[in-house]
């Protein structure tokens, strides 16, 4: 006897919902953060690269109202879930996925854009697990930090910006890297669970110019679970349904 798949049920936010099940790494906290902090500001042209989802590049779609929102994701079943998201949210006219690598894609277009956003694979060593699904996500090696850097660079527009999100060491080796690609941390946002924790989350933005980083602190919750601080409701509020 064959026993039936249980649905997967959406992640439901307020004006959009995220179907996920064809998708290796689901909705999480980084996404959201990322989503919700990268600056949007006089941007006509969003890339977000290793969309999975689709969650960022709808988010950012909520927060303009006129930007051309393009994604790549090189897992198939993966892009074309972010596909359908994107055509059911509100704002499908302005996004688009493209199955491909971004070290493909950053060879095959001329496009320039005024923000590149992505939440990045980060394990650089290690043993792999046994789910290699996961892995080909979390591992850098199908998206080594240098070839991520190096198609930045050639697709950021001279006055972009490029946002990620990493955990704390792998943030600060970015930070280095980044140097060798003549690109630049402008504003950085240490990221804490909670007070009494220490910094997991590094939200970080790149740009071509040198200037004086900013730096400020988040702290996702108090000690009780979704016992959010005001100043992730702030960020995240117009986001997720039940904050």
């Amino acid at each position: 006897m064959i026993t039936p798949q249980k649905k997967v049920e959406p992640f439901r936010f307020k004006q959009f919902s995220i179907q996920q099940d064809s998708c290796t790494m689901k909705v999480g906290t980084d996404g959201v953060l990322l989503g919700a902090w990268a600056e949007t500001e006089n941007a006509s042209y969003i890339l977000d690269v290793g969309t999975g989802s689709g969650l960022i590049a709808i988010m950012l779609a909520q927060r303009t109202e006129r930007a051309h929102i393009h994604a790549v994701e090189v897992d198939a079943a993966a892009a074309g879930q972010a596909g359908d998201n994107m055509e059911a949210s509100p704002w499908g006219s302005r996004l688009q996925v493209f199955n491909t690598s971004i070290q493909e894609y950053a060879r095959s277009v001329s496009t320039r854009y005024d923000l590149i956003v992505s939440n990045p694979p980060f394990f650089s060593g290690g043993t792999f697990s046994h789910n290699q699904d996961r892995n080909s996500v979390r591992h850098t090696v199908k998206l080594p930090h240098g070839d991520l850097l190096s198609a930045v660079r050639s697709l950021l527009a001279p006055e972009g910006r490029f946002c990620l999100v990493l955990p704390y060491i792998e943030g600060l080796r970015f930070q280095e890297l980044s140097q060798e690609y003549h690109l630049n941390c402008t504003r950085v946002t240490e990221v804490m669970p909670t007070k009494e924790k220490p910094v997991e989350r590094l939200l970080m933005q790149f740009e071509r110019q040198a200037r004086a980083v900013t730096k400020d602190a988040l702290i996702i919750q108090h000690n009780k679970r979704n016992e959010w601080t005001e100043g992730y409701k702030q960020l995240a509020g117009d986001f997720y349904l039940k904050m």
